[in-house]
C-alpha cells in the first residue's frame, strides 16, 4: 500500500535508492536537498536543491501516486506551481504534461519491507498498528517522546477549558466546579453531571455551601432523581427542598439522563451527587486554595469526601444496603486531580505566564500513580511500563490521537520503525 502522505514521508528522509538516479527522460539525476514541508496551498515542498547534468536547479517539488495526477488536480493553470522544478511520482503514467516539468519515478526505488510494514499498519486491528513491530525493534525508544505527548494533551484539554472560560467570562472557580462536577460522573454520566453544575449559578452554590441538605437536593433534584412519590421521610424532604430552590431561582430542566446499569453501586449518580454536594460544602474558593496548596497529597486530603448519612445503608431512595460508609476512593480522586484540576491549573499557568504553575502542574502528574483503566492495561500487555500519571496521560494521547487514527508517519515510533525498514537492502 502506498498513499501520497507515505510517499512525501518517503521523500522527506530519501528513504530510497539514491544511486543513479534518472529523470524519466533519462538525464541523471541528485538531490542535494529534498526541501521543506509546505504546510500552506501550493506545492508540498519548497525550496529544494537539486541538479540535472550538474546544474543547479533551486524550486519547489511535488509528489503524487501518478503523473497524470497533475493534470488532474489542475496545477497547470495555478500559479502557485510556477516554481516547481521536480515531479515526483509513484508511477508514471503519462509523460506530457505542460511546461515540460521533469519527472523522477520511484516505485523501483523503495524499499519493500517498508511499504509492506506500513500497509500492514493501515489494516492491523491490534491494540496499536505497529504492535508485532515494535515488540520486534525493541520498546525502550517509547519513552523518548513521551513529555511531547504529555504537552500535546494538556495542550488540548487547555483549549477546551480556554474556549469554556471564555463564556463564563474567565470566572476561575466556577471552572474548577465544572471541570470536578464532569469528573464525578466518569465515565458514564460525564455529560449528565457537567450539564447539572452548569445549571446551578455558582454564586447559588456559594449561598448555600453551608447546608449541604440543600445542596444535595439541588443536584439531585436536577438530575431528575426526585420526581417520584416517596414514602420514606428523606427523599420526601429532599423533594420539598428542591421544589422551592428550583421555583426561587428560576432553575431550567435538565434533559441529559444519569445512568445506573452496569455500574458498581459504589459510582451510582445518587452516591456521587451526595458526595460532591459534601465537596461543595468544603470552600468557595477552591481553584485558589488549590493555587496555594503546597503538595498533590494535601489536595488528595480534600477532596476525600463522603455521602450524607442516609446514604450509608442506601445506595438508591427508599432501598436499603447494608451498612457501608460511602467515602470517595483513592482511584476517583486521582482522577478528578489528572483529569479535571490539573489541566485548569496548567490552563491557568499559560494564560498568565508563570512558570511555578505550570511546573506544578507537570510536577504532580509526575508524582501521581498512573490512572488504572483498560487503555492502560493494553499497554500494559505489550511491555509498556506505565508507573506515572505523566505517563498514563502521554499513552492516552498517543493511543487516541495517533494509533487509533493511524497516524504512523506522526508518531516518532513509527516514524523510527520505519526508518529501520528503510536502511535495509532497497529492491
Amino acid at each position: 500500500m502506498i498513499t501520497e502522505k507515505l510517499l512525501q514521508f518517503i521523500w522527506k528522509h530519501r528513504y530510497f535508492n539514491q544511486q543513479g538516479l534518472e529523470l524519466i527522460t533519462g538525464e541523471p539525476l541528485v538531490i542535494e536537498y529534498p526541501g521543506e514541508e509546505n504546510g500552506h496551498q501550493g506545492p508540498d515542498f519548497v525550496n529544494a536543491r537539486i541538479r540535472i547534468y550538474n546544474q543547479l536547479w533551486v524550486g519547489s517539488v511535488e509528489l503524487h501516486l501518478f503523473s497524470s495526477g497533475w493534470v488532474k488536480h489542475s496545477h497547470t493553470e495555478d500559479d502557485n506551481y510556477r516554481n516547481v522544478i521536480l515531479h515526483v511520482v509513484w508511477k508514471r503514467d503519462r509523460l506530457d504534461i505542460k511546461r515540460n516539468i521533469p519527472q523522477l519515478e520511484l516505485c523501483n526505488r523503495i524499499p519493500h519491507v517498508m511499504l509492506q510494514t506500513y500497509a500492514g499498519w493501515m489494516v492491523n486491528p491490534a491494540f496499536i498498528p505497529c504492535e508485532l513491530s515494535a515488540a520486534k525493534n525493541g520498546l525502550a525508544h517509547w519513552e523518548s517522546w513521551s513529555s511531547r505527548l504529555l504537552i500535546m494533551r494538556l495542550n488540548r484539554k487547555m483549549n477546551t477549558i480556554v474556549n469554556s472560560l471564555r463564556k463564563n467570562q474567565y470566572h476561575w472557580e466556577e471552572q474548577m466546579w465544572w471541570l470536578i462536577a464532569t469528573n464525578f460522573g466518569n465515565p458514564v454520566n460525564s455529560a449528565a453531571f457537567e450539564a447539572i453544575a452548569r445549571s446551578i449559578p455558582f454564586p447559588l452554590l456559594a449561598k448555600h455551601r453551608q447546608q449541604v441538605i440543600q445542596l444535595e437536593a439541588l443536584f439531585l433534584g436536577q438530575a431528575n432523581l426526585l420526581e417520584k412519590n416517596f414514602a420514606d421521610p428523606y427523599p420526601v424532604m429532599l423533594k420539598k427542598e428542591f421544589i422551592f430552590l428550583k421555583k426561587k431561582y428560576r432553575l431550567k430542566k435538565i434533559y441529559e439522563p444519569v445512568h445506573f446499569l452496569r455500574m458498581r453501586p459504589e459510582n451510582f449518580p445518587s452516591i456521587r451527587l451526595s458526595q460532591l454536594a459534601a465537596l461543595c460544602t468544603q470552600s468557595a474558593s477552591l481553584f485558589a486554595w488549590t493555587l496555594e496548596c503546597p503538595s498533590v497529597s494535601l489536595l488528595k486530603k480534600r477532596l476525600l469526601v463522603k455521602a450524607n448519612d442516609y446514604w450509608q445503608n442506601h445506595y438508591v431512595f427508599e432501598k436499603t444496603s447494608p451498612v457501608r460508609e460511602k467515602m470517595m476512593g483513592t482511584q476517583m480522586v486521582n482522577n478528578i486531580i489528572i483529569n479535571g484540576i490539573i489541566p485548569l491549573l496548567y490552563t491557568y499557568g499559560k494564560i498568565i505566564s508563570d512558570p511555578a504553575i505550570l511546573s506544578k502542574a507537570i510536577s504532580w502528574l509526575e508524582e501521581m500513580p498512573a490512572e488504572q483503566n483498560k487503555l492502560m492495561q493494553g499497554w500494559q500487555r505489550i511491555g509498556i511500563a506505565v508507573k506515572k500519571a505523566a505517563n498514563s496521560q502521554a499513552l492516552t494521547e498517543l493511543k487516541k490521537k495517533f494509533c487509533d487514527q493511524r497516524k504512523c508517519l506522526e508518531c516518532d515510533v513509527g516514524k523510527r520503525l520505519l526508518s529501520a525498514d528503510a536502511d535495509r537492502n532497497a529492491p
